[in-house]
């Protein structure tokens, strides 16, 4: 759950630690105060977009802090700390901490190898230069990774999110998320995938069958041509054909060498000398440690002037080089020189070129043929077809309930005469797609005598606007047949995170719908952490917290700033008695807003 939630010169804000309650928070003020202010810090500690106008005027700098708390399997729940006991009304019915989420979190963590003990701090810096930076737990992160953390941290609902039921494919995902159908559709989706890559391989095997068998010729050509080559280290045999095409010349080289080393004649040689110095320092070393240290160097250099010299000596004597190997390594290297020009490369790098020919060629034989892949392609299809069939089976076997839930939580929201159906319309085998084998409508009519139609053609914007509410609600507290949560069975849906945000969903309704809409948030609050902005008093007297937001203007300092304050008791009284009247607030409106406020309390 989200604990705390930090501005720093943000927008109209010069700073602000607010703290969150566990259940259904409230943020309610005057158009223009800043209430959206709370939710665009938020959507930026998620990954958001960021914009220089959110840096305060004048301030190079804001910087934005997002504190979760999760508790681990293996810990106890936190204790309780000063925001649990600072507001009105009641205690939520149930903690928001939702274990499937926590077990994705801690994959996260892992997969991104960092350490993760059940807490989360998430600082988003923004300056007024455009730049834009980072952090998890005091950690540089990148906004992609921020994003994939975000998604499963909150799920942000603004006020057009309503307009999500015009596509089809929502009204599909929330079936079978809340009929548990998730898992099914997943498979159904991955083999339509896998089918439909085999009708692409078999078409690109097809198009270069024509010339498949020319470059198999011709790779084989060219491998058989440069084999000699790869059986040998070309640089080695470069180097021993130098060597043995200018054997004799380096074989007098190596006796002259030998002469002025260690020779039997009376000429002067490096031995003789290095002896007369040795004499020399070992007639002096009881005089002087120099030349005892001398002597042992020089001893030193006589025995490697004496090995080089056995050296050359067994060089300058050995046979003349073999005239056929002589002559196998002139091959080589003709061979070499041919094909270095045939193929534009040096004689080298020829081996590294026959590895990738060898691997296409490896990859065009063992290709599968027209006639395996077609086999392939009917096996992949019948597996498609019998999940799409099941999943479509299951889907018509929940959707009347599932209907009726919707209709039962509708008609108290001014709209006694809703009706609403799912409507499964058979696709043609070969329109079939990974959504399945039916195209899948949510019929709805909100009046009697009128056919019902498709949602989204005759639907008003309050309409749709509840419609989106119920089916949010519906999905948070429906039990599936088996007993489980629906959003806990679908971990990997978008339907599983732990925090909902609602931008005034409420928009549209009045009176008592309001008051039902506030008991629908209320009644999603006790099971999942809530945070919703409503110009609706019937809607914020029923939240567990109540944040207000307003906007002073300091003629001093010259600038205006929105204000945060958590209230309750009389502030909160004036709070709805000024949602309720408007300007003049009389006692008469705060009258009104005790009784919203004792009905809450009543229950």
């Amino acid at each position: 759950m989200l604990t705390s939630l930090t501005l720093q010169n943000f927008a109209l804000i010069n700073h602000h630690e607010l703290s969150l309650y566990d259940g259904f928070n409230v943020i309610t003020g005057e158009t223009g105060a800043g209430k959206s202010l709370l939710l665009d810090a938020l959507s930026l500690c998620i990954g958001g977009r960021a914009d220089t106008s959110m840096v305060r005027h004048g301030k190079d700098n804001a910087d934005i802090y997002a504190q979760f708390e999760f508790v681990l399997p293996a810990t106890k729940n936190r204790s309780t700390t000063a925001k649990d006991s600072a507001n009105n009304n009641t205690e939520p019915s149930a903690n928001s901490n939702d274990k499937g989420t926590v077990a994705l979190i801690q994959d996260w963590f892992e997969r991104h190898e960092r350490e993760f003990d059940g807490e989360i701090l998430i600082r988003r810096q923004l300056s007024s230069n455009g730049r834009s930076k980072a952090w998890l737990n005091g950690v540089p992160v990148s906004l992609t990774e921020l994003k994939e953390l975000g998604a499963m941290l909150v799920n942000i609902h603004s006020q057009h999110a309503q307009q999500a039921l015009l596509k089809p494919a929502f009204v599909v995902q929330w079936l079978d998320n809340i009929a548990g159908l998730q898992p099914l559709a997943a498979q159904t989706e991955h083999a339509y995938r896998a089918y439909q890559k085999l009708k692409r391989q078999a078409e690109e095997v097809a198009a270069k069958e024509a010339h498949r068998n020319d470059r198999i010729e011709l790779l084989n050509s060219q491998l058989a041509d440069i084999s000699p080559l790869l059986a040998v280290d070309y640089e080695q045999v470069e180097a021993e054909h130098d060597e043995l095409s200018n054997l004799e010349a380096l074989m007098l080289e190596a006796s002259h060498a030998v002469q002025l080393l260690d020779n039997d004649s009376d000429d002067p040689d490096a031995m003789d000398l290095l002896g007369k110095a040795i004499r020399l320092c070992d007639n002096q070393s009881d005089v002087s440690p120099t030349f005892s240290q001398a002597s042992e160097s020089l001893h030193l250099a006589q025995q490697h002037v004496s090995e080089a010299a056995a050296l050359l000596t067994d060089y300058a004597e050995q046979q003349l080089p073999d005239p056929e190997r002589l002559e196998e390594l002139n091959a080589l290297i003709s061979l070499g020189h041919r094909l270095s020009r045939k193929h534009g490369l040096p004689a080298s790098n020829l081996v590294q070129e026959a590895q990738i020919w060898q691997q296409e060629l490896n990859g065009l034989v063992n290709q599968p043929s027209s006639e395996v892949l077609e086999a392939q392609i009917q096996d992949a299809w019948a597996e498609f077809k019998h999940l799409a069939l099941t999943l479509d089976t299951a889907r018509q076997q929940v959707a009347p309930s599932i209907g009726e839930k919707l209709v039962a939580q509708l008609q108290p929201l001014a709209l006694p005469n809703a009706r609403c159906e799912f409507v499964f319309t058979p696709k043609d085998e070969s329109h079939y797609n990974a959504q399945g084998a039916h195209d899948i409508e949510l019929m709805f009519s909100a009046n009697v005598g009128m056919p019902m139609q498709p949602l989204y053609k005759i639907a008003s914007g309050g309409e749709l606007s509840r419609m989106a509410l119920v089916m949010q609600v519906l999905l948070a507290t429906h039990q599936t047949l088996d007993g489980q949560s629906a959003h806990s069975q679908n971990q990997h849906s978008d339907f599983s995170e732990p925090m909902l945000v609602f931008d005034e969903v409420d928009v549209g309704i009045s009176g008592g719908t309001a008051q039902v809409v506030g008991e629908l948030l209320r009644q999603l609050g006790s099971r999942r952490q809530l945070l919703a902005i409503t110009h609706q008093a019937q809607v914020a007297a029923q939240a567990h917290q109540h944040i207000l937001v307003q906007k002073h203007h300091d003629t001093k300092e010259g600038q205006t700033t929105s204000q945060i304050d958590i209230i309750s008791h009389d502030a909160q009284v004036d709070e709805l008695a000024r949602m309720s009247g408007g300007v003049n607030i009389t006692e008469i409106t705060r009258e009104h807003a005790r009784s919203l406020l004792a009905d809450v309390s009543s229950e």
